[in-house]
């Protein structure tokens, strides 16, 4: 029997049909996958009540109750609270993650805490399927749950009972990506989302000049694959086994909801291609990271194909090292009208409820951790799998761990927005001291005309913004798609000792002398930011005790000239003060005294918390 099957690859059937080079190994074939949908579920613990503990051992003049919550490996508790009359109180927020379908139990464990150990008086499993669901901030109706028996007897003794709210919060987008890297921003609930502004279409090529990553009989190959992540659509490309330079020529869509999103591409090696690899410990051990690469849909140009190759670099203990070069095909096509793709960007990224109530950045990361789990173990079931290191690198799961080269790599990159700053700074430095004449008069007659004419202003500012963007647009980045910059990130020239911590486990895996060593160096980085930090504190305890009557001569000069200042702007106006003040700044600096100015040290005299400091 022969079927034919007549279509293109943006099908949504095209990668479920068989391939003649993968149907040998199922785990080899291409696969569409979809994230499983999460929710927030957020479990009030209001309050309890005839929860004292019941057999006279226990019964204490004081009691202190805590309530711990787990929905699967996910583990939460309340704070304990002291009670005397078995009515304990907590009104505490506790958010999981829950994907569906809802088979889960949430399960709440009320306790006693004793000097000795806490004692279980009560378990209370609700179903998750049972628990309401909302798209908003509305109230949700509380209800009271009797507790069961800890030990699981048939015995229907009265053991208390908790009052709890539970809802799902579908008005919230649960995060498993980075912030600064997400695909997606929509919320969980589907009557939330808006129609989206446009498809971007991924055309995988192939890879070129791939290293290999393992032995095969005697022989190095490479059986690579690829993997792109937007939003809640994985894809994975078929495997091409035993080949350095594989081709696939795929080619996949996505819904574009948000410009400002990421599409993730990583190209890997897969362990379990169906070859006996020497060594059977490497045969069932997770796939090879060979590279990735992030394309942000916001800079591209709509109807425009973006075709090239880019490297595929990966940073081991060993240093940076260069796996190949992928090939690939990228182009974003709006479906929208244009007004509405612009609007997007005066919207807020994340929904309505993040900012009616919002997550802490503590809370957000545990939820973030849990989520990314749910989804790699979602995906790691499917057929064929796709790995759990896979999804965690795709993700970025293991990106929050502390690295020196990424701390050096902010502070350049703050000096490098900073300077913007000091170039305006030194320009104002040399208007004042005449370096260039010409200048510094033009100068002069733009405060006149600005000052006499304060209407001007703004006009002025933003007409100078619009040259400036206008005059950077024939300096714009020209390169086919922005991609890792080992430069900015310092992979060339970072240390491999730093390398080496970076990489290192949490608690460290390495011997004492070594984290001893890393502990002083890190002691040593921590003095300097506590005397920086202290300089900043010491400057603004300065302009506090400007009027706080700490150095009594200093605050009455301070309120002295205070108040002559108000009585000259009340008399002389105020454009001429400002004139006065603006040519005196512009002087010429054979009237000006090469000291610092007498501000400056009546500030540096101000006292300080600093002398407190034991």
């Amino acid at each position: 029997m022969l079927a034919t099957w007549m279509g293109t690859q943006a099908d949504d059937s095209f990668p479920d049909a068989w391939k003649t080079d993968t149907a040998k190994n199922p785990n080899a074939r291409a696969k569409v996958y979809q994230s499983p949908k999460l929710w927030y579920l957020r479990a009030t613990v209001l309050e309890a009540q005839d929860v004292l503990p019941l057999t006279a051992s226990l019964n204490l003049k004081e009691a202190t109750f805590q309530v711990k919550a787990q929905l699967g490996f996910q583990f939460f508790k309340t704070e304990s609270t002291v009670t005397r009359n078995g009515v304990p109180s907590w009104n505490q927020d506790l958010m999981f993650v829950a994907a569906e379908p809802f088979s889960d139990h949430l399960i709440f464990t009320v306790e006693n805490r004793l000097p000795k150990g806490p004692v279980t008086l009560g378990v209370l499993r609700i179903p998750l399927s049972a628990v309401e669901r909302r798209v908003d901030d509305r109230k949700v109706a509380s209800r009271w749950f009797s507790l069961e028996n800890p030990d699981g007897d048939e015995k229907r003794m009265y053991r208390g009972r908790v009052h709890l709210r539970l809802c799902f919060d579908g008005g919230y987008h649960v995060m498993d990506e980075a912030a600064h890297m997400c695909s997606d921003y929509r919320p969980t609930a589907r009557q939330l989302w808006k129609p989206p502004l446009g498809t971007v279409e991924l055309g995988v090529i192939g890879c070129k000049n791939l290293i290999p990553v393992k032995t095969v009989n005697g022989k190095g190959c490479t059986d690579a694959y690829c993997v792109a992540k937007y939003g809640p659509k994985w894809v994975r490309t078929r495997t091409v086994c035993d080949s350095l330079e594989p081709k696939w020529n795929e080619q996949y869509t996505f819904k574009v909801y948000d410009p400002c999103t990421v599409l993730s591409i990583g190209v890997f090696d897969n362990s379990g291609s169906g070859f006996e690899i020497e060594g059977s410990k490497d045969a069932t051990g997770p796939d090879f990271r060979i590279g990735k690469l992030r394309v942000r849909i916001s800079t591209l140009t709509t109807g425009k194909v973006y075709k090239n190759t880019y490297p595929l670099l990966v940073l081991s203990p060993t240093g940076l090292k260069k796996m190949g070069e992928v090939e690939i095909a990228v182009r974003f096509v709006r479906v929208s009208p244009t007004l509405d793709l612009v609007h997007v960007y005066s919207q807020p990224s994340l929904p309505l409820m993040h900012h009616i109530k919002p997550l802490g950045p503590v809370q957000q990361d545990v939820l973030r951790r849990a989520a990314v789990k749910i989804v790699a173990s979602h995906l790691s079931r499917s057929e064929p799998p796709l790995g759990r290191d896979v999804v965690l690198y795709m993700l970025d799961a293991d990106s929050q761990g502390f690295s020196m080269r990424k701390v050096r790599a902010n502070y350049f990159r703050i000096i490098n927005v900073v300077a913007g700053v000091m170039d305006v700074v030194g320009w104002i430095n040399d208007t004042r001291s005449w370096k260039n004449p010409m200048a510094t008069i033009l100068v002069h007659a733009l405060l006149a005309l600005l000052v006499w004419f304060p209407d001007l202003i703004v006009p002025t500012l933003a007409f100078y913004v619009f040259v400036i963007g206008a005059w950077n647009y024939r300096f714009r980045s020209r390169a086919p798609l922005q991609h890792f910059d080992p430069k900015l990130s310092l992979a060339e020239s970072v240390d491999r000792d730093e390398l080496d911590e970076e990489f290192d486990l949490v608690p460290s895996t390495r011997s004492f002398e070594v984290v001893r060593a890393r502990y002083d160096k890190l002691r040593m980085l921590g003095a300097r930011v506590q005397t920086v930090l202290g300089d900043f504190a010491t400057q603004g305890e300065r302009v506090q005790a400007l009027v706080t009557w700490r150095d009594p001569r200093a605050t009455g000069i301070f309120v002295g000239l205070c108040f002559v200042v108000a009585v000259i702007l009340y008399m002389v106006p105020s454009k001429m003060v400002a004139m006065a003040f603006g040519f005196y700044y512009l002087r010429h600096p054979i009237f000006r005294d090469r000291m610092p100015p007498p501000a400056l040290n009546f500030i540096r005299r101000l006292p300080s918390l600093s002398d407190r400091l034991l």
